[in-house]
């Protein structure tokens, strides 16, 4: 899966907890997420210069731009790490880890692995469609 074909998929999904989806969509998506980030701060920055919604220190938080584009993300984000747990054959519950320090780097290292082969209690293989 290419990174458009992945950016079309997450989107078109926007709010589907529903399935599986591969390591492919996933890390694609993560790539995005990045370079989307990092656009729209520049953009922020132009725009608005040193504002930021809240500032601590030196660190400018929650720009408008930027925040408006995460929270219109936030949703097909953890849709497509739920479908990506699925893929592990693990509940998509299992995101809640993340709220932990140590559970991040356990979700970051899962999501690495190749998901169950063949169909599972979450729907056919990805990779074999």
């Amino acid at each position: 899966m290419s990174i458009t074909e992945s950016i079309s998929s997450v989107l078109g999904k926007y709010a589907t907890f529903a399935g599986r989806a591969p390591r492919s969509e996933y890390w694609w998506w993560a790539v995005f997420l990045v370079i989307v980030n990092w656009v729209t701060g520049l953009i922020d920055f132009a725009i608005f210069g040193e504002y930021a919604i809240y500032q601590y220190g030196d660190a400018r938080l929650f720009t408008p731009i930027t925040t408006l584009v995460g929270l219109a993300l936030t949703i097909p984000t953890l849709a497509v790490a739920a479908r990506r747990f699925h893929d592990m054959d693990r509940t998509g519950w299992w995101l809640l880890i993340g709220l932990t320090g140590i559970g991040g780097l356990v979700i970051f290292f899962w999501f690495m692995f190749k998901g169950t082969e063949g169909p599972n209690r979450f729907g056919p293989d990805p990779l074999a469609i």
